[in-house]
């Protein structure tokens, strides 16, 4: 598809509106990285700058893929969901960027937008690989932030917006759920790659095998759903912020944890865990690494701008999938 980015005189009015007509647009530069939405940075003439996030179709490069109906991460993007977790978050106690407005009746452009506090652009990705020192207390400072997240609990999983709106019920266990969502990505990945291809049955029968060793549960912490510490900003006094929430769900904090141990490598043990089951652990890390194929060579078939990125990141987990079988 031909994809149209905002422009300059685009965010003009909303300048205005929300700086004042004195103040003036210099500039407005599209930040990388972005895949569901996209994210603007804003540079006024007086240089003070601001966040500007856009839930726009031409703005989300991931195609639509089957889905489990009671998956809470699926179609985790958008203004509600953006608005109804940075509440929770806060509430929670956990530093994201101050929220400046919200707009969902496209009173300035096209789509569901809002204007955020720019925290800068230092990635504790970043500082972990370049100044290990530098990353010690934004981490340690994470730990905390994710344990009152991950004790934060609720007797219902989902999505914090359907289960404020009694959309959310309960028909079945967590575990079956990223069963499902895994077998489903399983299938997927199959049909472009032919070594999953011929593994699958292997495949399908570790994951059923890992389920059987699961014990139910009934209670729910808060967690991210995909935090890397490339989803962690870093401020110049050294603050931690979370930042692309939408995915936020009340689930099992495993899952937190799988995605965590992966991304945080060496770095993860300073982020000292609340209690894990290391069955439900283990059955969740194998279901992400399963999601880290087909998602990757699913949006390798568009015009995503990173798609080598993607099809290295699958080929790494194709490796990590066979294994173990």
């Amino acid at each position: 598809m031909t994809r149209a980015f905002l422009r300059p005189d685009d965010a003009r009015d909303l300048v205005a509106e929300q700086f004042g007509a004195d103040r003036r647009l210099t500039a407005l530069d599209r930040l990388a990285g972005g895949s569901k939405k996209g994210v603007y940075r804003l540079r006024l003439d007086d240089e003070t700058t601001a966040i500007l996030y856009v839930w726009a179709t031409g703005e989300n490069y991931w195609p639509p893929s089957p889905t489990v109906p009671d998956d809470p991460f699926t179609d985790a993007s958008g203004a509600e969901l953006f608005a109804t977790n940075h509440a929770a978050l806060a509430a929670a106690g956990v530093r994201i960027p101050r929220l400046l407005m919200l707009d969902r009746d496209n009173r300035h452009l096209d789509a569901d937008v809002a204007l955020v506090e720019d925290v800068g652009a230092v990635t504790l990705e970043r500082l972990m690989e370049h100044d290990p020192a530098a990353a010690a207390t934004p981490l340690s400072m994470l730990g905390d932030a994710l344990r009152r997240m991950h004790t934060t609990l609720s007797p219902k999983y989902g999505k914090l917006a359907a289960i404020t709106r009694g959309e959310a019920p309960q028909t079945r266990r967590t575990e079956d759920v990223i069963v499902d969502r895994a077998l489903g990505h399983l299938d997927a990945a199959a049909t472009r790659d032919a070594r999953l291809a011929n593994a699958h049955d292997r495949i399908a029968g570790h994951v059923r095998l890992l389920r059987s060793t699961v014990t139910a549960r009934e209670t729910y912490g808060l967690v991210h759903g995909e935090l890397g510490p490339d989803h962690i900003l870093v401020t110049p006094a050294g603050e931690p912020v979370v930042i692309d929430f939408e995915g936020l769900a009340y689930f099992d904090v495993e899952w937190e944890h799988a995605w965590l141990r992966m991304r945080f490598g060496d770095a993860y043990p300073v982020l000292r865990p609340v209690d894990l089951d290391p069955h439900r652990l283990e059955l969740y890390r194998y279901a992400q690494v399963l999601s880290l194929i087909e998602g990757p060579l699913r949006i390798a078939d568009t015009d995503f701008p990173g798609r080598q990125w993607m099809l290295d990141l699958a080929e790494w987990n194709i490796t990590k999938a066979l294994a173990v079988v």
